[in-house]
């Protein structure tokens, strides 16, 4: 309750965006759950309800290093997150509905260029976080604990760098390596069991905005030691973007 209270204090805006995303994912679980609807193979709401916890997670996570910043523009970058993320999530979920593809959609003209926006918010998005990196690494921030702040600085570089990988998908228009689209996938994440996939890497390695500073803040107190665990965790978005590129499943039931 009391992280709760202060992400509130914090940043406002972004902790209710979150909140709404965290509603949502909850919903879009339930319905999973109760419609038998399916895209490409899978159930429709597995991908709204992937993105909302995604969504969550980055808005409470920013929402917490941008209070650090003196003089940021905080108000421009909440907004830009939930006009460009909220328009990302709103049009998954309405294409979930209709039974549609969101993603790789190239059916009509409208179908396309909405693919192209949501690429397009998705890239300010994670420029403007790039931004946010720089700013923590030209500025002092003495109050914070060594690691931790090295937590933040590596994991958003590390975020920015798998985010963008994203493109990689969006230039073969698939996700999947090796085979089509869809079928059997690992519960809830729905990773293809069969053929290498490309959201492996951009998982890990975007979730290492969340996972680095931990980290820092609680475990690993030195910054030699986020800098090796940063090391590690790249490595690992690394291999597993590699063994995807192969046509290789993450696992293999």
């Amino acid at each position: 309750m009391n992280f709760i209270e202060t992400l509130k204090y914090r940043n406002e805006l972004l902790f209710y965006f979150g909140a709404v995303c965290l509603a949502a994912a909850v919903i879009f679980l339930v319905l999973g759950r109760l419609s038998p609807l399916q895209v490409g193979g899978v159930n429709a709401w597995i991908k709204p309800f992937k993105f909302a916890v995604s969504i969550m997670a980055y808005s409470w996570a920013m929402a917490w290093y941008c209070a650090y910043l003196p003089e940021f523009n905080i108000t421009r970058f909440n907004w830009t997150v939930v006009m460009l993320l909220g328009f990302e999530l709103a049009y998954i979920a309405l294409q979930a509905g209709r039974g549609q593809l969101s993603h790789f959609n190239m059916t009509s003209a409208l179908y396309q260029t909405l693919f192209q926006l949501m690429g397009l918010a998705a890239v300010a998005v994670t420029l403007y976080t790039a931004y946010v990196g720089y700013l923590f690494f030209a500025g002092s921030f003495p109050d914070l604990p060594a690691a931790y702040l090295w937590g933040i600085r590596l994991g958003i570089v590390i975020f920015v760098v798998f985010s963008l990988e994203g493109g990689v998908m969006g230039a073969r228009m698939a996700h999947t390596v090796g085979g089509a689209d869809g079928g059997a996938g690992i519960a809830l994440l729905n990773w293809s069991v069969k053929y290498g996939d490309l959201r492996v890497a951009h998982f890990v390695g975007m979730h290492a905005l969340q996972v680095l500073p931990l980290l820092g803040f609680y475990v690993l107190r030195q910054p030699g030691a986020i800098f090796v665990a940063a090391a590690c965790y790249g490595l690992l978005a690394l291999l597993v973007l590699i063994q995807a590129l192969a046509g290789k499943p993450f696992y293999r039931f």
